[in-house]
């Protein structure tokens, strides 16, 4: 039975080297993954940016980088030009014995005010060992919206594992391979799970290289990989429901996006509404396991909570599942 499930995985495996969109399924998780390394903000990073002359005082230049992102300029039109652009930055300039502000006029209070304070204490002498402000932790130890966008990752990427399936199943019908299972050795359920190995494997894959590449390194790696499996029932089996019911790779891909409404709705509510709307997502599966992924991220899962999302998830899978049992049956018959 496994030797027969993998020739099948090994199958899909080889075809999906041939198919362009395929890889791009498998490969799109970790390329947004590298981009949210790169643009996401640090737990202590700041967003006001300031621009500078080259040619100014070197201490000058090492003082506004402790506290701002500072871009450096070799000529005043240069960075005139940049300050003129449509994102906040302001510039500090010589002007004699002192320094002068160059806005470009629609740059938010904040920029305007912390460039002009943040000049005044340099200006002053004022160094980060002489402040008297006090650094209050709110247990924060991951960045918040770093942590929210891989999580939306994972979720996203379970969802492509059910149309990385779907378009199999898609060309399985196309090569009118589908009914010629009924006269071979394998059965029914090891033909569903021969052809689930491939979008279980790629989303698993995807998921791990996802978090490393954002530094999540020392998370609950068991907690990530349980939530991840139990996730990926649903979606393995949308994912054969589609591909059953459709006739070529462009309608099963896009009937499976259907999934991002719910996974969309499931993040919202979570993340917008106060905990006594949190009940209207309890049936959404994509909810109790982007809970459970969020308190991870975060590090502040316990067990406890992780076994009852997974538990929740697991369930509410299982019960469409075999609802939908007659369906692929008779999708395969």
């Amino acid at each position: 039975m496994i030797k027969k499930i993998l020739v099948i995985f090994k199958k899909d495996l080889l075809s999906s080297r041939r198919d362009a969109m395929a890889t791009y399924i498998m490969v799109i998780p970790l390329l947004l993954a590298t981009g949210i390394t790169l643009f996401a903000p640090g737990l202590n990073d700041t967003t006001v940016k300031l621009a500078m002359l080259k040619s100014d005082d070197a201490r000058h230049i090492e003082y506004m980088e402790q506290f701002s992102k500072v871009e450096l300029f070799s000529s005043m039109d240069e960075l005139e030009r940049r300050v003129a652009k449509r994102d906040d930055i302001a510039a500090i300039v010589p002007s004699g014995h002192s320094y002068e502000i160059i806005l470009q006029g629609n740059e938010s209070e904040v920029v305007e005010e912390y460039a002009v304070q943040l000049n005044t204490l340099y200006e002053l002498g004022v160094t980060r060992e002489e402040t008297t402000a006090r650094l209050i932790s709110f247990g924060r130890k991951v960045p918040p919206l770093k942590a929210k966008l891989v999580n939306m990752l994972i979720a996203m990427t379970i969802m492509l594992a059910g149309m990385l399936i779907a378009m199999s199943i898609v060309e399985e019908k196309a090569e009118n391979t589908i009914n010629a299972i009924n006269v071979t050795p394998i059965s029914q359920t090891g033909f569903v799970m021969g052809k689930s190995f491939l979008g279980g494997v790629s989303a698993l894959l995807g998921i791990i290289g996802a978090v490393l590449i954002t530094g999540f390194y020392d998370i609950n790696w068991f907690m990530v990989v349980l939530v991840g499996l139990t996730s990926m029932v649903l979606s393995l089996m949308i994912g054969f429901l589609q591909g059953l019911s459709s006739e070529d790779v462009m309608e099963a891909a896009g009937s499976v996006k259907l999934l991002f409404l719910p996974i969309a709705g499931s993040i919202a509510v979570y993340e917008f509404l106060g905990a006594k709307w949190q009940w209207t997502m309890y049936w959404s599966p994509f909810y109790w396991a982007y809970k459970a992924n969020n308190l991870i991220l975060s590090k502040t899962a316990d067990w406890g909570t992780v076994l009852f999302c997974t538990a929740m998830v697991l369930g509410l899978s299982l019960v469409v599942y075999f609802a939908a049992i007659p369906k692929i049956r008779k999708g395969l018959s």
